[in-house]
């Protein structure tokens, strides 16, 4: 009984700031205006949707946001992996410690803070990127103004951001692997190579299934705090996404029934990801979440 009323806290926080904004769903068959509220407002049908998917850039947008997000979800498994294994190779502890908050300390920054360092790091005239490039005889790129590299470049700062804390994660999972497993490896006769193979990854494979079903949801989600700060009306082919667009849409251009019909499309199509992704890794991997 007083583990169910410890829950009560966080269970009237959840109906109220997730449960109860559902009913804002109904904007999206309207003609809303705020003065007149749900109640008074032109309820219109399915004509916000319509007008979603005859909006000129529509399916570019769509296009920019699942490319970035999957570029962002493979990377934001791979190279964790990858820098957890190098990690788990380094005897000093303390050199891994140091290591480990180094590249941990990026995921505690915001983008408006890292927005206007990367602008200036990746700046065409003055950028360290460019002046490096300059000094070895490459030619300068405009990372943040070409849209041949914008999209690349959201993806590579993504990373640089946020995989410390992911290789916390898999981390923690390499430390549950049970050292007699790795002395039956080398009883064997398996390398180091063999031994990540065949029992590294083996024990962290559940982690990994874990991680990469709940980033399926954020297929549509390739991260607007980020776009927002870094792009610009010349990268708009490129680096435009779903909620870019959304919030163009609704909060300059007041049309709030349209950005909430994008908002609702963009929930239901990230909710049948999740169930899909679910479903294939209790099928293929034999594995659940709950």
């Amino acid at each position: 009984m007083q583990l169910h009323i410890m829950l009560i806290p966080a269970t009237l926080f959840a109906i109220l700031f997730s449960y109860v904004p559902i009913t804002g769903i109904v904007i999206a068959f309207q003609r809303f205006i705020p003065n007149r509220g749900f109640f008074k407002s032109t309820w219109v049908g399915l004509d916000n949707f319509i007008y979603m998917l005859n909006m000129p850039d529509i399916y570019q947008v769509l296009y920019n946001t699942v490319f970035i997000a999957l570029m962002k979800i493979i990377a934001g498994l791979i190279v964790p992996i990858v820098v957890a294994l190098l990690l788990n190779e380094m005897k000093k502890k303390v050199l891994v410690r140091s290591v480990q908050t180094m590249i941990y300390l990026p995921h505690f920054l915001s983008w408006v803070i890292l927005g206007g360092i990367l602008i200036d790091i990746l700046s065409v005239e003055n950028g360290i990127i460019n002046k490096v490039m300059q000094g070895v005889g490459l030619p300068s790129v405009f990372f943040l103004g070409d849209n041949s590299w914008f999209p690349f470049t959201l993806v590579i700062t993504d990373v640089w951001k946020e995989f410390g804390f992911a290789t916390i994660i898999y981390m923690a999972a390499l430390t549950s692997i049970d050292p007699t497993i790795y002395e039956a490896a080398i009883i064997d006769g398996a390398n180091r190579w063999k031994q990540t193979f065949h029992v590294t990854l083996p024990g962290i494979t559940p982690i990994i299934i874990l991680l990469g079903v709940l980033s399926m949801g954020n297929v549509l989600n390739a991260g607007f705090e980020q776009v927002f700060m870094l792009y610009s009306p010349s990268v708009y082919e490129s680096g435009d996404i779903i909620d870019t667009l959304l919030y163009r849409v609704g909060f300059v251009d007041a049309q709030f029934g349209v950005a909430t019909a994008v908002g609702l499309f963009k929930s239901v199509i990230a909710a049948l990801l999740i169930g899909t992704s679910y479903w294939l890794a209790y099928r293929l991997a034999g594995y659940r979440i709950f």
